[in-house]
């Protein structure tokens, strides 16, 4: 299944004891929808606050449906703020997570004097003018094969902090920004911390040439601190083509 979410009133994606996680409020409405327990499994975990525009699941059931009705059946058993968008058959040995290539995110933010308001929980926020060529010159050294340890929660559960960022592209239209990456994999937080250094860069606080020396650190103390969940968006993961999976969602085109 491919799932959009608004992550600002959940606890994350992971189930958690209060219930209050996307996770949950999908396994009870599949459970629901199947007339038996359902357990998922995502393609990337987001925190409490982030969105999404394409999470990936799979489960196993018994239960046999068409596959529109594997949309709009559980569509109709959950919140406002969660929506199956595609679901797809496929075989035994295909998992969301392991078979995944890539993972793609974007960050959205504001530049006003003045906070935002209707889009308060969708977007990050600055007022300070941003350098785009300062920004992008900082983000050029992160990209490749590095020991991302500088930009690591404390609470990160990956096997290696070695990763490889394969793009940052920055753009702005009007006073939004939005900030696209796409790695073979991230930390817990990392985006997040990335964010809070490019933006130290994009406000003439430090040069770009600081991003190498923090990279060079693998230390979170020599890094910014992490920027807000708000403007972060999950855009998906990247399959190979013989699975035949969607790569976008129509929230795509809503996005900035």
């Amino acid at each position: 299944m491919g799932l959009s979410y608004d992550g600002s009133a959940y606890d994350g994606w992971q189930s958690q004891p209060s219930g209050k996680t996307v996770q949950d409020e999908l396994e009870r409405a599949l459970s629901q929808f199947c007339d038996q327990p359902i357990r998922t499994m995502c393609a990337g975990r987001t925190d409490a606050g982030v969105h999404a525009l394409m999470q990936v699941v799979h489960f196993d059931t018994t239960a046999e449906r068409e596959e529109n009705s594997w949309v709009r059946g559980p569509n109709s058993f959950l919140p406002p703020g969660i929506a199956v968008q595609w679901a797809r058959h496929t075989s035994d040995d295909f998992h969301c997570r392991t078979h995944a290539s890539a993972r793609r995110y974007a960050y959205v933010l504001l530049q006003s004097p003045v906070r935002p308001s209707v889009e308060g929980a969708r977007v990050g926020w600055v007022f300070r003018p941003l350098d785009q060529a300062a920004m992008e010159q900082a983000a050029a050294l992160l990209v490749g094969e590095h020991d991302f340890s500088s930009f690591r929660a404390a609470q990160c559960q990956s096997h290696t902090p070695i990763k490889t960022i394969r793009r940052i592209e920055i753009r702005q239209r009007g006073a939004y920004w939005r900030f696209e990456f796409e790695a073979n994999a991230f930390l817990h937080h990392m985006i997040r911390n990335i964010m809070g250094c490019l933006l130290q860069v994009g406000q003439g606080l430090r040069t770009p040439e600081w991003l190498a020396q923090v990279l060079a650190a693998r230390s979170r103390e020599a890094a910014a601190p992490t920027f807000c969940p708000d403007g972060l968006y999950f855009l998906g993961p990247r399959y190979d083509a013989r699975w035949g999976l969607p790569e976008r969602t129509a929230a795509y085109d809503w996005l900035p």
